[in-house]
């Protein structure tokens, strides 16, 4: 079995840097698209809100069965010219640049069902090309977990920075273009698209990925290879194996409770305000803006919570945070605020704090769950656990947003109305408090058992270099019990003695 070789190369300011501004396209396209692409469906292009989060929802299930195959073809593609050439990941972020303005051609107004749900489909093919081989690359260029914490702070950091643009820029374009105006949409796409390419190209231009140790690519080329009909098959496999490892499991649980419960805000969020609380787009944009900028803050702190204390009790803090601002949202509403009231700054405070500690924990804590599978399987699997990771979170991330369309069809709401329903507003009220709060309360259990630190995973690493040397034992009995919750295997089990991933 060939073992990773570690070579250390230092990480620069700018490396990081780099590396954070590439979130430019992870945080700030799904800011926008979360912020207002139903409301653009649904008030300039004549969907009904079923047909808005079908396209929404297609899109991330055709990108679930992508991304893990882009996932597995980078993690094997290594020993091709392309791989040696321009290296097995940053291959295809570089084959992404020219197709990033796939962005901007979603927003152009007045076009069929089928051109939106085209146009969707091509940026988020686009998107995952350009994503999964990103999210290996922390775990490419460093094995220090204070470093790798650093690559997860500059990415949420310069994430929520452009997350704020995101929010910002549409009220500036209404306010000069007017309310009414489709082109603010399509200046919109065009502006980001620019920096989404710029971003990429610093990206490519500042990384690089970990020296290869000989014969490791052709004994995972004997393991199916980069082809496409290996990929499609590895994505079974992958989804399987890498949920044999405990912390993952766990992991995804708390991804999955702190990014739903925000998938589902947002989608009900602009109808909250526009018509629960009689608001605007403009007044949308402000809160939306301001929600971002204290996210930003709140990941300054969750970066030395989460280090200091643990990812877990950072994030049952950060969950009960957001919750707050949830619970003051609807006791504001029920008691007859409406969207200008200055008191609605206070639950975006609490809900930005949440938010921005969600994004980063878990994020944080993904870029150990390769050094987890290694200790189980003897092998670098950063690409299957990227693709398996979207993979989930894409599907679990389309049934909400569809369930969300669908409940506001059934109560009865009506495309381009300016008024709707006390049925309708009462669904869409509904759905931004109870469905929220219930996945924040599903991502709090699972973090109880989670317990990835600083301290445990410095013991982690400790026991691979034990297993490489050649030792079957743990050096004691403590880590090796450390070791066995966070692999979920026995100690003799580990370093390959097991069938997942194909080890043996």
């Amino acid at each position: 079995m060939a073992s990773a070789a570690i070579t250390p190369r230092p990480v620069r300011w700018y490396n990081l840097a780099a590396y954070g501004s590439n979130d430019v396209l992870g945080a700030g396209s799904m800011a926008v698209i979360s912020t207002w692409i139903l409301l653009f469906y649904t008030s300039f292009c004549g969907l009904s809100a079923a047909q808005a989060t079908i396209i929404f929802g297609v899109a991330r299930v055709l990108d679930a069965f992508t991304s893990p195959m882009i996932g597995h073809l980078s993690d094997n593609i290594g020993r091709s010219w392309l791989g040696r050439r321009f290296g097995r990941r940053r291959f295809f972020i570089l084959a992404a640049i020219p197709l990033l303005p796939s962005f901007a051609i979603m927003w152009v107004a007045g076009q069929s069902f089928w051109y939106y749900l085209v146009t969707y489909v091509l940026f988020e093919m686009v998107y995952a090309m350009e994503i999964i081989p990103y999210e290996t690359l922390a775990s490419e260029m460093s094995t220090d977990y204070r470093t790798k914490a650093k690559f997860a702070g500059a990415r949420i950091l310069l994430g929520q920075c452009s997350a704020v643009g995101a929010a910002f820029l549409p009220g500036w374009l209404i306010s000069y273009l007017g309310p009414k105006s489709p082109d603010t949409y399509l200046y919109m796409g065009i502006i980001f698209s620019g920096l989404f390419m710029g971003a990429a190209g610093l990206l490519y231009a500042f990384s690089w990925e970990r020296p290869r140790p000989p014969g490791l690519d052709e004994e995972e080329a004997a393991r199916g290879g980069a082809t496409l009909g290996a990929a499609f098959r590895a994505l079974y496999r992958n989804l399987f194996s890498t949920l044999r490892i405990r912390a993952f499991r766990l992991h995804l649980g708390m991804y999955l409770g702190g990014y739903i419960s925000q998938d589902i805000y947002n989608a009900a969020f602009t109808y909250f305000v526009i018509f629960a609380l009689a608001g605007s787009t403009a007044i949308v944009a402000n809160l939306v803006g301001v929600t971002y900028v204290v996210q930003l803050v709140a990941v300054v702190l969750a970066i030395n919570f989460a280090l200091k204390l643990s990812p877990a009790a950072a994030y049952r803090m950060a969950a009960a945070s957001f919750a707050i601002g949830v619970v003051i949202f609807l006791v504001m509403y029920g008691a007859g605020y409406g969207a200008t009231s200055a008191l609605f700054w206070l639950p975006v405070v609490f809900a930005g704090l949440g938010r921005g500690a969600l994004n980063y924990i878990p994020w944080a804590t993904y870029n150990y769950m390769a050094d987890v599978d290694e200790i189980v399987t003897g092998r670098r699997r950063e690409g299957a656990f990227a693709g398996v990771m979207t993979f989930v979170r894409k599907m679990s991330q389309a049934l909400a947003v569809i369930l969300v369309g669908q409940v506001m069809q059934a109560s009865g709401f009506v495309s381009k109305a300016t008024e709707q329903s006390p049925q309708a507003i009462a669904a869409i009220v509904g759905v931004m408090g109870l469905g929220t709060i219930a996945m924040l309360a599903f991502g709090v259990f699972v973090s109880t058992r989670f317990r990835l630190t600083p301290r445990t995973h410095g013991i982690l690493m400790a026991e691979i270099e034990h297993l490489r040397a050649g030792n079957r034992t743990p050096s004691s009995a403590e880590n090796g019990a450390i070791v066995e919750d966070l692999a979920g295997w026995r100690y003799d089990r580990l370093w390959g003695n097991n069938p997942v991933g194909g080890a043996r």
